[in-house]
């Protein structure tokens, strides 16, 4: 009797999660025009390159080897250039760094055939205790903080798709005409007016 009650509180809790439309961390509702895709990297096995793959195979994405034939059927994603900084958030007494905000930019665009290119972009912010006595393990920390940061880029990036697919709906002519990010260049970055209208 105790286990066909823990069943059907387990079935319940299922369904309720279901109804609400609970995801699981991580996931996002990808619009279907948007479920399989073609990715351009100028650096394509690179960590962001591959963090950005695997997180759109976790929402289902179907990646598609980029060709003529593709192109003109599949949406494109294009990664364009990727910012990192940092800058100092405090001090210790004798003047040196304590603490670092970093910041990571990933710049996009969303070719969508026949219907135009949407540029899209996500910043990443994340503080590191700088200690000077242990060099070693703040090179590992700070390589795992990166990580993460190109993590939660990329999860970003995937939502951002949403917007597209929004804008594209909306059919907005306000949208400024976009400056084409070719892979593999050092292209300026997308100007702040493209950006905002889609955030």
């Amino acid at each position: 009797m105790r286990q066909l009650v823990i069943r059907l509180f387990v079935l319940l809790a299922v369904l309720a999660t279901a109804g609400c439309g609970f995801h699981p961390r991580g996931t996002t509702q990808v619009p279907s025009e948007m479920k399989t895709l073609i990715v351009q990297s100028g650096d394509p096995y690179g960590p962001l390159a591959r963090t950005v793959r695997q997180q759109l195979r976790i929402n289902d994405v179907n990646i598609v080897e980029d060709s003529r034939e593709a192109s003109a059927t599949y949406p494109t994603l294009r990664l364009g250039s990727v910012r990192q900084g940092r800058d100092t958030a405090s001090v210790f007494i004798s003047g040196t760094t304590a603490e670092y905000s970093l910041v990571m930019t990933l710049t996009a665009q969303v070719v969508l055939p026949g219907k135009g290119i949407y540029p899209i972009s996500t910043t990443v912010y994340r503080s590191f205790f700088d200690n000077p006595n242990a060099a070693l393990a703040k090179d590992a920390e700070q390589d795992m903080i990166l990580q993460e940061m190109r993590q939660r880029a990329a999860e970003q990036l995937v939502r951002k798709l949403l917007t597209v697919h929004a804008a594209q709906l909306n059919n907005k002519e306000t949208l400024p005409e976009p400056e084409v990010i070719t892979p593999g260049s050092d292209s300026p970055e997308v100007p702040s007016s493209s950006a905002t209208s889609l955030q």
